[in-house]
């Protein structure tokens, strides 16, 4: 299954289930077939994506020997949630939320 991210103000964002289903989590939404992110909920959304991705980046610094090494996705949160965020900030500047389907 995918999540398809949409919004008027933006392409389509696309992302495979684990994914959709993370960022979904980090942000406070229920994954689900379908849902939205309204334009109120936008700031904090990206602040707690910011956050998570804090984290995930210190837990990667901290992590040390091959076991750890091998237990973390060669992606990065950081580099899974940009796209996401991108689109966020600029459906937030463009006043229309988001939508997603699974």
């Amino acid at each position: 299954m995918l999540y398809k991210f949409k919004s008027k103000a933006d392409g389509d964002l696309i992302m495979l289930e684990a994914n959709g289903r993370q960022v979904l989590e980090i942000i406070g939404k229920t994954p689900g077939a379908r849902g939205i992110i309204l334009v109120a909920e936008m700031s904090a959304a990206v602040s707690a994506l910011q956050a998570a991705i804090t984290q995930d980046d210190a837990a990667r610094k901290a992590a040390t020997g091959e076991a750890k090494a091998h237990e973390m996705d060669s992606v990065s949160l950081h580099q899974r949630a940009k796209p996401f965020i991108d689109m966020l900030r600029r459906c937030e500047k463009e006043n229309a939320d988001v939508t997603w389907g699974a």
